[in-house]
């Protein structure tokens, strides 16, 4: 099961709020239930939804919809519908085909959709290439080097001046899992000379800061990461009026899980490896095999014994890759039947969860002041066939 410190997402939020004011919003794929979109929303803070499946979570949990922030680089007609009927906060408005529907679908609304322009400012991030989003060449945004930016401007401000949009500024977002400050440094040297000349309300900086997964790793926080955007936006000429956004979403909920399997297998094999087999896997945690992401072990009854014994610990998949802790450290006494978890994985492992080998996703618990809730229950066989005509 994922096991969630509700104190600790709530002092997250609030330190998000206080660092980077109201109109900071959660980045809701990170990890999304309908019990997180209230508790962000309680804590003061926006939701960023991509999909319109992410719109109809935050909307069922009560959040209202002038406290949402539509996102995503291929909204159908329907999610501009639902975004525009709702009406959400924000629209951020990722290629010219999606001004052409929001040009048609915007006609006879009762009220023009604000948006904000996402604007590609050609950094590449010190991060993972599957998650580096800012560099010239991505699915995301509009390119500013090639003039697309510059291009998107000129079209949404004529359907301003037709009452279509209204036009509240430029989002950027350059990566994810990032520990080096001074990559938003380069986002901000790049982007804020050119927005500073637009004379629009709003800048969104995104979201992407890294958190430590395993020992030895060290990442800031998200108050000093506010800090150095603004020093660097006001070092590039960005008005003091001008609202400064951003979109944490893995600083916030990461550190604040952990994943509790069960030992079903231990597998020696002399003078190549151990394995560790749980009950789980790629299913509930698919970063292993996607990114080579590291994750530290302990052990629930003793979770600061000496570590002395090396594993690989892998889950029950039918995939030689389905790997969750490649070089492990665990007690030397683990054994078949023990309770095993995997700290730091409150971001992109409910999130990302598939049924993969018919197996029924695991539970998702809030715990808080010395009792739990179960906030998303654990699926069943039943689950596995209900969807099948």
């Amino acid at each position: 099961m994922f096991v969630y410190d509700e104190a600790h997402l709530r002092v997250r939020c609030r330190e998000a709020r206080d660092a980077w004011g109201e109109g900071v919003a959660y980045a809701t794929k990170a990890f999304l239930c309908r019990a997180m979109a209230a508790l962000a929303h309680e804590e003061g803070l926006y939701l960023d939804v991509s999909t319109g499946g992410e719109l109809h979570v935050a909307l069922s949990a009560g959040v209202p919809a002038e406290r949402l922030v539509m996102h995503g680089n291929n909204k159908s007609d329907d999610e501009l519908r639902a975004a525009i009927a709702a009406p959400v906060a924000r629209i951020v408005v990722d290629s010219f085909d999606e001004l052409d529907r929001l040009e048609r679908l915007a006609a006879g609304a009762p009220k023009a959709p604000t948006i904000l322009l996402r604007v590609t400012p050609g950094v590449e991030a010190h991060t993972h290439e599957y998650v580096r989003t800012g560099q010239d060449d991505t699915k995301f945004g509009f390119g500013l080097a090639s003039g697309a930016a510059d291009e998107a401007v000129t079209r949404a401000r004529r359907l301003e001046d037709l009452g279509l949009v209204h036009l509240g500024g430029v989002h950027a977002h350059i990566g994810s899992q990032i520990f080096l400050l001074e990559s938003f440094d380069a986002e901000i040297e790049v982007l804020g000379p050119w927005f500073a000349r637009l004379g629009l309300d709003e800048l969104c900086l995104g979201g992407g800061l890294g958190v430590a997964y395993v020992d030895g790793e060290e990442a800031h926080s998200i108050s000093e990461w506010a800090a150095r955007a603004k020093s660097a936006c006001a070092r590039v000429g960005i008005p003091a009026d001008v609202r400064l956004t951003a979109e944490p979403g893995r600083s916030i909920v990461a550190t604040a899980a952990v994943t509790v399997y069960t030992v079903g297998t231990i597998k020696e094999l002399p003078g190549i490896r151990t394995y560790v087999s749980v009950d789980g896997g790629m299913s509930d945690n698919p970063r292993p095999v996607l990114y080579g992401s590291g994750y530290e072990a302990f052990l629930p009854r003793c979770p600061d014994s000496e570590r002395p014994r090396a594993v690989t610990i892998v889950g029950k998949h039918c995939e030689s890759g389905d790997l969750l802790v490649a070089d492990a450290c665990v007690p030397a006494d683990i054994h078949v039947g023990d309770l095993l978890a995997t700290p730091v994985t409150g971001a992109y492992g409910h999130s990302m969860a598939s049924n993969y080998n018919k197996v029924p996703r695991p539970p998702v618990v809030f715990v808080a002041g010395g009792s739990y809730r179960v906030v998303v229950r654990r699926e069943t066989f039943e689950d596995l066939v209900r969807l099948d005509a």
